[in-house]
């Protein structure tokens, strides 16, 4: 049996270059806030993940500076969901879409919203 364990001094998230302009973008007029990823129990796979912008951290969180311009608080209580997770911006026809490339996902609901992991 292995058991694992987190590194505060892993990213715990990584972000492609769409990614980071369209965050650093959000946060253009708001100096000092952060993008915030959080997850939620939701939808019929069982989580679902949470981004807001917000004027600090919480307790807790694990703070990441992907570019200078662009501060993420990630949640304490989803690094376990969430470790490894690459955050991409892709357009999908006509839509620009967050996709979360979570190597710890297992099963999707049909509709997106909800995970399962491992």
């Amino acid at each position: 049996m292995t058991v694992d364990t987190f590194d505060p001094n892993s990213q715990v998230v990584t972000f492609t270059d769409s990614a980071v302009e369209h965050f650093s973008s959000a946060l253009k007029n708001k100096d000092g806030y952060f993008i915030r990823l959080s997850t939620k129990e939701s939808g019929c796979s069982g989580y679902a993940y949470e981004l807001n912008i917000v004027e600090s951290d919480k307790t807790g969180d694990v703070i990441l500076h992907p570019r200078d311009d662009l501060n993420v608080a990630i949640s304490a209580d989803a690094i376990a969901l969430i470790n490894g997770t690459e955050i991409d911006m892709v357009t999908e026809g006509i839509n620009r879409v967050v996709k979360f490339n979570n190597p710890n996902v297992v099963d999707e609901c049909g509709c997106g919203e909800s995970f399962t992991v491992k």
